[in-house]
């Protein structure tokens, strides 16, 4: 490959001589799961987000699976989420037996629309799985009184949004329990692995047990089960990492922010693509991606065929989870469910963006971007 089409990846993780130290420091030790490491990760990310408790999980579907079991959902049961997510969002529930009621989005902030979420609500509803998508905090107060109203379990998919902040506080600090994940692609990056903080002292034990195959933390020992469980537990290595990535998250974001501002100011000139939506009075947003909407007339496919011949990484971000064909062939889901979300989604790609991303790099994009919207 020449200079000309080096490539640009979509994602990749700012790791360093830090995260060496510290996962050096776990492997000396000879102490790889179970250990101190991850203990005390969960007490620095619980501050950090302002919650009094947190869990470390396997990964952040994990984290939301574990929720739903707590919510004692099941079969009969209806769960209400966004169309427009990662298919973590419904499977957490679909694995429990319960079924997946899906609310339109709204068109700018692409969340749950909270008056779509009250008429979906039915007397089998229990429970909404609220997403901040694409790291930007959804309308969490209305879901709340609607949650209020009817009986219903809130569970806040967190998992794009470390750093988010809703009405001047964290993501995790609201109340509702919440999952965080952290894939390679994610502000906060361990390799696999998630957190679920929470307010609950007995929902916090909970996790602990469920995550660690249903075991006692009240004595017992090792083989004394008294609940059923899985292994969703987290490895000391990956906490060490986890460690030097939160010393390192305020920057993260700040970089982040500052490569979206960079994007926004390149593509102002840019006729057919729409920038994602700003942060407003109540929200500001944490940079997990930067998705692109595309004008109607443009065809999606072949702008993103030119980025990539010109070695710029891009994907679609993200198909509808009601569209998937497991969806259709389980539950029956087709097209014209979700009209805002499914337009979205129709039109949306993400460009190449990480925390240590070039401005050199992101001019180029641009204009690769530029001439393929132009053709």
């Amino acid at each position: 490959m020449t200079e000309a089409l080096r490539e640009i990846p979509l994602a990749k993780p700012w790791l360093d001589e830090r995260e060496e130290e510290l996962v050096l420091e776990v492997l000396r030790s000879g102490r790889l799961s179970l250990g101190p490491w991850i203990e005390r990760f969960e007490q620095e990310i619980a501050a950090r987000v302002d919650a009094p408790y947190a869990a470390a999980v396997s990964s952040g579907t994990a984290g939301l699976h574990l929720l739903c079991q707590i919510a004692g959902l099941g079969a009969g049961d209806e769960v209400i989420t966004s169309p427009l997510s990662f298919v973590a969002s419904a499977n957490c529930f679909i694995v429990e037996g319960a079924t997946p009621v899906f609310a339109d989005v709204d068109p700018v902030t692409l969340n749950l629309d909270p008056a779509a979420v009250e008429a979906a609500v039915t007397e089998r509803t229990r429970a909404i799985v609220a997403v901040d998508m694409f790291g930007f905090p959804c309308d969490l107060d209305p879901l709340l009184a609607i949650a209020e109203r009817h009986g219903l379990t809130v569970i806040e998919d967190a998992c794009e949004s470390l750093g988010a902040e809703y009405r001047g506080r964290p993501l995790g600090a609201h109340g509702p329990s919440a999952a965080f994940a952290f894939y390679p692609n994610k502000q906060m990056a361990t390799g696999e692995g998630g957190v679920v903080t929470t307010h609950s002292e007995e929902e916090w034990r909970l996790l602990c047990s469920l995550r660690n195959q249903g075991r006692s933390y009240d004595g017992g020992g090792w083989f004394h089960h008294v609940r059923v469980g899985l292994n969703y537990r987290w490895t000391d290595v990956q906490a060490a990492i986890g460690l030097a990535q939160l010393e390192k998250l305020p920057r993260i974001l700040q970089l982040r922010s500052e490569a979206a501002q960079r994007y926004g100011d390149l593509l102002a000139d840019v006729d057919g693509v729409e920038v994602p939506s700003p942060d407003d009075d109540d929200r500001r947003r944490s940079w997990f991606v930067y998705v692109v909407k595309l004008a109607k007339e443009l065809d999606r496919d072949a702008v993103m065929d030119a980025l990539r011949r010109e070695g710029v990484a891009t994907a679609e971000y993200v198909p509808c989870i009601h569209l998937q064909p497991y969806m259709r062939e389980r539950f029956g889901f087709g097209e014209g469910l979700c009209p805002v979300a499914e337009e979205t989604a129709s039109r949306t790609m993400a460009l190449p963006f990480f925390t240590q991303i070039d401005a050199g790099d992101q001019e180029r994009v641009v204009d690769v971007l530029r001439a393929a919207v132009a053709t």
